[in-house]
């Protein structure tokens, strides 16, 4: 599905979208698009490994697990907690976080950038942990 930027209103049945997404990826993640918009990008989203910590420059990120289980930590290793299907989970631009365990799967995200972030917008804390090609399927 390609996000329309000059649709005004759209429905979306993200947990139909998240079936399309592979049963399998070389890379961290893979998405869809719902909207791209300059003021805020929001997308269905598949993790298939751990992610380790990172940070984005320029959005701020919201994270509603649609399905699965794992591990989640913001600002601090120290507050790794369980994420289930219902959490939503906030952090600012710039806060290091990561998703270091798969418990259950698939393990699947609608997510809400804003304002967008870019395809490119991921920093590693360490740069040999991964990159922008290893993160997301659509960059490489």
């Amino acid at each position: 599905m390609n996000a329309n930027r000059n649709v005004k209103s759209a429905r979306f049945k993200p947990a139909e979208i998240a079936k399309t997404l592979p049963e399998t990826a070389t890379t961290m993640l893979a998405d869809r698009y719902l909207t791209d918009r300059p003021d805020a990008s929001s997308r269905v989203f598949r993790a298939y490994r751990g992610v380790p910590p990172h940070y984005h420059r320029e959005c701020d990120e919201y994270l509603y697990v649609l399905s699965g289980k794992g591990t989640f930590w913001m600002e601090d290793a120290a507050t790794e907690a369980e994420f289930g299907p219902g959490d939503l989970l906030f952090f600012e631009r710039g806060v290091v976080h990561a998703l270091p365990v798969l418990l259950e799967e698939p393990v699947v995200f609608l997510t809400l950038d804003t304002p967008r972030r870019s395809p490119q917008d991921v920093v590693f804390i360490d740069p040999d942990a991964g990159d922008a090609a290893r993160f997301m399927d659509r960059n490489r």
